[in-house]
């Protein structure tokens, strides 16, 4: 069975192969959600984008991001910005993720408003 260790909260669980991040981190009391997004979320179907981890290591065991994962981390705003403040990083949905090997995930990543890159 795929591990999944997330580093903040020094947790490791086991998962079956193919099981979605966020249905298994959020089984295992694993908080994704900052702020407002507690309450104000979609419940996994990917439009709010406040489930976004940075997979830390294994990113090979995971499925790839489709189109809609991609447009979504694109299109909106406070994602962008995320997405920019982990430029050498992989940035993803948990909602969109399925497990196929051992990983190591970083939830609820920090905003760096102006990217990583910005100051040279």
């Amino acid at each position: 069975m795929p591990t999944v260790k997330f580093v903040n909260e020094k947790k490791t669980i086991e998962v079956d192969e193919g099981a979605n991040l966020r249905k298994e981190a959020l089984k295992a009391g694993i908080d994704l959600y900052q702020g407002p997004f507690k309450l104000l979320n979609c419940h996994g179907f990917g439009h709010c984008a406040s489930c976004k981890v940075v997979i830390k290591k294994g990113k090979e065991n995971v499925s790839e991001p489709g189109a809609w994962e991609k447009l979504r981390l694109w299109a909106g705003p406070i994602s962008f910005i995320s997405k920019l403040s982990h430029e050498d990083e992989d940035i993803r949905l948990s909602c969109r993720i399925q497990v196929h090997g051992d990983i190591e995930v970083e939830t609820q990543p920090e905003i760096n408003w102006h990217g990583d890159q910005f100051w040279g």
